[in-house]
């Protein structure tokens, strides 16, 4: 079985406006560099819209309700808080964003891929249940999570975020329930200003990794093998869910870490290891953030190359 890649058009028209970092270009260059030739063999795929019933595993209605009625005029936006605006398709990309996550824990759990990965915009792992924030409209990842559990009777999901800043939307459904994991690396300090390592959740089951600024590939590489990857192994999920950002890297302008390539890959062949001991080989990866297109582009074909290799 090969990786599945789901996108949609309509994630290019969610348009926070000009000089915004979390711009169309972004999946622009991650569609341009995983068109290569490497990837013919990958199964590719439209995303469906979520369901209010998906979205509403994590947010309350009243929030999926309110989101999903902003719909400005083409030349009109809405601002949520100073990072996080809604155009005219911001909506319908964040329902395809959400229902890809949904719809690659299917073809997961259904056998029809092995892993898959969702080329998809706006990010999710700052939106808390009532909250919008951080660029992202719902939390993509606990989504996920949530819909491997109601829809496939997973026991244990896990999420993983190797995104340079601190998923706190994500953080926030896992905390309060020992069925769910979270492990993070980030850049400290750093927007957010969550993800401590004193917060380890009800039982713990969260687990942060920090890093200061200028740290290299070899401290992430120590953090994800010393402390976040001994406590998922020992979680031994059903299924893991992947929060892919790649702005922990040198080139990104958003932080000051030094990962580069190599060291996304190395991560993700170590996921897929843990995938392959407790939920067979069963990988669920998600696009977070990443802003420099030139190393978001070559940093998301790496990691496809060795989700498809590992």
């Amino acid at each position: 079985m090969s990786v599945l890649l789901l996108t949609h058009r309509a994630c290019l028209d969610h348009d926070p406006g000009p000089y915004h970092p979390e711009c169309p270009d972004r999946l622009r260059a991650v569609l341009r560099a995983l068109d290569a030739e490497e990837f013919s063999g990958v199964i590719r795929g439209e995303a469906p819209r979520a369901t209010v019933e998906q979205l509403c595993r994590v947010h309350p209605r009243n929030y999926v309700e309110a989101i999903l009625a902003i719909r400005p005029e083409p030349d009109d936006r809405v601002a949520l808080d100073a990072d996080t605006l809604m155009s005219w398709g911001s909506a319908e990309a964040a329902l395809r964003a959400a229902g890809a996550a949904c719809a690659a824990v299917d073809a997961v759990m259904g056998g029809q891929a092995r892993r898959a990965f969702c080329a998809v915009r706006p990010p999710g792992h700052h939106a808390e249940p009532a909250r919008p924030m951080g660029f992202c409209l719902f939390s993509n990842a606990a989504v996920a999570a949530r819909h491997a559990q109601a829809a496939h009777g997973i026991a244990r999901a896990a999420v993983v975020d190797f995104d340079v800043h601190h998923g706190n939307g994500t953080q926030a459904v896992a905390e309060t329930d020992a069925t769910l994991f979270y492990g993070s690396s980030h850049q400290w300090p750093l927007y957010p200003g969550t993800g401590d390592p004193r917060e380890r959740g009800v039982a713990g089951n969260v687990v942060n990794a920090t890093l200061p600024p200028g740290a290299d590939g070899e401290a992430f590489r120590a953090a994800w093998r010393e402390r976040i990857l001994p406590a998922l192994d020992a979680f031994a999920p059903g299924l893991l869910v992947v929060s892919a950002g790649f702005d922990a890297h040198a080139r990104d302008p958003l932080a000051q870490l030094r990962v580069r390539e190599a060291d996304f890959a190395w991560l993700t062949a170590e996921l897929c290891a843990v995938a392959e001991r407790h939920c067979r080989g069963r990988v669920v990866s998600l696009l977070e953030g990443g802003y420099d297109l030139e190393a978001l582009g070559a940093s998301a074909a790496a990691h496809l190359r060795t989700l498809l290799r590992a």
